[in-house]
């Protein structure tokens, strides 16, 4: 798996490097600011890139719209955030297409090396990695629910955008794996989603959630 680092602090950016190489990643780019990230994605074209928010030369959201300039580019590029922050505005614009693995994960709530390496791998495999706390800040202002989901399918749409697996969805609902199958194709039928060969309906499922 090939990934493209960007993050402005050398300790971190160093560890996260040695971190990533030691679970069979390879770093073709470890980067500090937006336009070297900028210019290492369009080079580089990884199999996902793990961008910071804040770098320079601004440190105010270099790394996110670095990143949205890259996607334009490259459609679906898999692209996960670890930040200190949520950055709203151009958080929704990443999560909008609804192409390619998606995640947003904050510092100080990844606890363990294999949280963090999970969320890479599924990021990288077009899924998402969305922290709770990211997912209520991003909804935090939208009024209309999804009326047509039960109050079963949204707790299951609501872990489907955590990012969990429909294993984990089980263990967490204490219900069966096809039960959350059911539930799962139950959400896409509501909300409109048909099986495409261009699309990840898991994913376009969330953004639906997230735009409450």
């Amino acid at each position: 798996m090939r990934v493209v680092l960007a993050e402005d602090l050398f300790l971190l950016r160093d560890g996260l490097t040695t971190l990533l190489a030691a679970h069979g990643c390879e770093i073709v780019a470890a980067v500090e600011t937006g336009p070297e990230l900028e210019r290492a994605l369009l080079e580089h074209r990884p199999d996902v890139a793990v961008v910071d928010v804040r770098l320079p030369p601004t440190q105010t959201d270099e790394g996110l719209r670095a990143a949205l300039v890259a996607r334009r580019e490259i459609p679906g590029l898999p692209v996960l955030v670890l930040s200190q922050h949520v950055e709203q505005l151009y958080a929704r614009e990443l999560l909008a297409d609804g192409t390619g693995g998606i995640g947003y994960l904050l510092k100080d709530r990844v606890f363990n090396a294999e949280q963090f390496i999970d969320a890479v791998r599924r990021v990288a495999a077009g899924g998402t990695a969305m922290d709770p706390e990211v997912i209520s800040a991003l909804v935090a202002r939208r009024t209309t629910p999804l009326e047509r989901l039960t109050e079963r399918e949204r707790e299951v749409l609501s872990l489907m955008a955590e990012g969990r697996s429909n294993a984990a969805i089980s263990q967490q609902l204490f219900i069966s794996e096809g039960a959350v199958s059911k539930n799962i194709a139950s959400i896409f039928g509501k909300l409109g989603l048909e099986t495409s060969d261009d699309t990840n309906r898991r994913v376009l499922a969330v953004l639906e959630y997230l735009k409450r």
